[in-house]
Formats: structure tokens, sequence, C-alpha cells
């Protein structure tokens, strides 16, 4: 009897593991919670109202391990959970939550998450899968981040762009370098590991 009930159940799981809207579903709640908490990895820093975090990191390496329809849907539900209230954005100095939050000083970088996701993944793609493509892919991607936060940085704080350069950009390179060829190197040991179990 309890052979009839495990076969039945077992096969019904194994079509749900296989559904691939379920996959779709749990790939993108997955990629939304580690930008989550790589978000929370944050260090304010005082001159700028822009902490330093392992967010780019993050969207850099889903853009590289992602479809590009895959990358838009993970950090487009980001943008959504944390534009609802959950605590998926990163600490900054004001308390801010949601929508407030995303509206902020900091918007800039969040809004550019899909699109800088989406180019990443474009790029790899499209330039052999490389090492040094997965670096310059990301790379692409990181400058989109970065001149999106200084773009509204500026526009929010009514700067001029070499102001906002200063506190949305220049502090951040060396970090960002280290991210970018972070993201590269996982992302292309992650797609050796898969061409050698075929």
């Amino acid at each position: 009897m309890n052979k009839e009930i495990s076969t039945p159940l077992a096969s019904w799981a194994i079509q749900l593991s296989a559904s691939p809207r379920l996959r779709f579903a749990g790939i993108v709640l997955g990629g939304s919670a580690l930008v989550a908490a790589c978000s929370h990895v944050a260090l304010p820093l005082w001159f700028t109202p822009v902490p330093l975090t392992l967010q780019p990191f993050a969207v850099l390496l889903l853009g590289l391990l992602l479809t590009p329809r895959l990358a838009a849907a993970t950090l487009g539900a980001y943008l959504v959970e944390g534009a609802l209230g959950l605590p998926v954005f990163a600490p900054g100095f004001a308390l801010t939550v949601g929508l407030a939050h995303l509206l902020g000083p900091t918007g800039g970088y969040l809004l550019s998450y899909p699109l800088a996701a989406i180019l990443t993944s474009v790029v790899w793609r499209r330039t052999g899968r490389t090492f040094t493509s997965a670096v310059l892919s990301a790379a692409i991607g990181n400058v989109v981040i970065l001149l999106s936060g200084a773009l509204w940085l500026a526009a929010l704080t009514h700067a001029s762009l070499g102001t906002s350069a200063g506190l949305a950009i220049l502090p951040f390179l060396p970090g960002d370098a280290l991210k970018v060829v972070a993201a590269a190197s996982l992302a292309t040991g992650f797609h050796r590991l898969r061409r050698s179990n075929g």
C-alpha cells in the first residue's frame, strides 16, 4: 500500500521539478534572494549617500550565469520586492523603505540592474564565454550601473556631473574591479564545469 501511494507522489514531485515555469520561478526567486543577501553586506561611507555593497557583484554574476530573459526577470523581481517594502535593499543613511528607498539617492543604481544584467548576459553569450569575455561583459554591465547611479544622483541633488561622479563612481572603482573579476571567475568556472559534465 505504501508503495502504491509513494509512486504517484514521487511521479508528481518529478513532474513539478521538471516544470519549466516552476524552474523559471525558482531561479528568479533564488537570484533575487542572492542580490538581497549581497545588499546587506554594506559599508556606509561618510562622504557619500551611497554605501559600499556587494549588490553589483550579484547583478553581474547573475547576468553571466542567466539568459537575458531570466536575468531581466530576476532583477525585475528584486526591484518589485523592494518597492513592496521587503527588506531587500541596502541599508543607507536614511531609514527609507519601499518606493521611498527606490527613489532615493541610490535609485539610479537600483533601477539600472535589469539593464546591466541583460547587457552582461548578451555580450558574454556573443563573445565566446571565455574568462576575458566574461570580464569585458561584466565591466560593461558595471559601467551601466555606475553611470546610472551618477546621473540619478546628479538629477536628484542638482549637483554637477563632476561632483556626482566623485560621489557615485570614483570611490567604487577599485572595489568594483574586484567584483567584476570575481563574477567573471565564478561564471567561467561554472561554464567549464557544465561543459565537462556534458
